[in-house]
């Protein structure tokens, strides 16, 4: 078979495959994910830190069953611009957790209580055994993946986003794909085993089932025994996604802190420049008085 003739079988079945699921459900069908308000967008912008603390509480009582935070430590909870959390608070946390440590003195390892030092272990001894425990699919590390997803907003919106600093599209991604679990539409081919429709993700299928449903998890309650937030699917998705940006950029809010003292040197010593280069030329003579 020629080179030519192989394309064109290869052209012909891709035509043929795209046909079959229909031309409103091929690969390249995506729905962008609707932009979310979050407190911590903008030069200003700062982590609300309540919102961090429910998200947290979702990740350990949900997600962390399947996915790893293998780049974030327990004491980073207690950090500056975080959930807030207090020393004692992260040391008593950390000692629920068995962390495999060792060799001992007897060439063993062992298992001993978390110190606010070590990582969030993993739920899986390794990628083999997550792949087996979730019909082959392996549940990704989300210490960055609000910085690891993300999506094509389109002209004229990257425009603005160069001077708004809009960068949200992953906490956008992941709150529109954990809200965006539904009945496969008329018309979409069946679903396999291990397979679920998914309105924002690319090519509508994930292996991940519905992780959160309303009442899943029990928010704090305020002084009238009520939760100040609703205990609801949405609420949840965007609790998970703040603390998945804190998780990734830990250091946002000082980040931002120094920028902004940044710009404002530069503007001051661009005007210093200014009026510097304006009392230097005042003494010289003006060309044209000297002719």
């Amino acid at each position: 078979m020629t080179k030519m003739s192989l394309r064109l079988s290869l052209a012909g079945l891709a035509a043929g495959l795209a046909l079959a699921v229909g031309p409103a459900f091929a690969a390249g069908d995506v729905v962008k994910p609707p932009a979310q308000s979050w407190s911590f967008s903008g030069p200003f912008g700062k982590f609300d830190q309540a919102q961090l603390q429910r998200g947290f509480k979702v990740v350990k009582e949900v997600c962390a069953n399947c996915h790893a935070m293998s780049l974030i430590r327990f004491r980073n909870l207690a950090q500056p611009g975080g959930p807030g959390f207090t020393t004692s608070q992260v040391e008593a946390l950390a000692q629920t957790y068995q962390i495999k440590d060792g060799p001992n003195d007897s060439g063993e390892m062992f298992e001993r209580p978390g110190r606010p030092a070590d990582a969030f272990p993993s739920p899986f001894p390794n990628e083999q055994a997550a792949r087996a425990a979730n019909g082959g699919a392996y549940p990704p590390d989300m210490s960055v993946l609000a910085k690891a997803r993300t999506y094509e907003r389109g002209f004229p919106k990257f425009v603005f986003d160069i001077f708004t600093q809009y960068q949200e599209q992953g906490p956008d991604y992941i709150t529109a794909l954990l809200t965006g679990y539904a009945e496969p539409p008329q018309g979409f081919p069946p679903l396999l085993p291990g397979q679920n429709y998914n309105t924002y993700m690319p090519g509508h299928l994930i292996a991940m089932p519905k992780p959160l449903n309303d009442g899943q998890v029990e928010y704090p309650k305020g002084p009238d025994g009520k939760s100040p937030v609703p205990e609801t699917v949405e609420q949840y998705a965007k609790d998970v996604s703040a603390f998945l940006v804190w998780m990734a950029e830990p250091h946002l809010e000082a980040r931002k802190r120094m920028g902004l003292q940044v710009m404002i040197f530069l503007a001051l010593f661009a005007g210093l420049l200014y009026f510097t280069k304006k009392k230097i030329w005042s003494r010289l003579p003006d060309h044209a008085s000297a002719h």
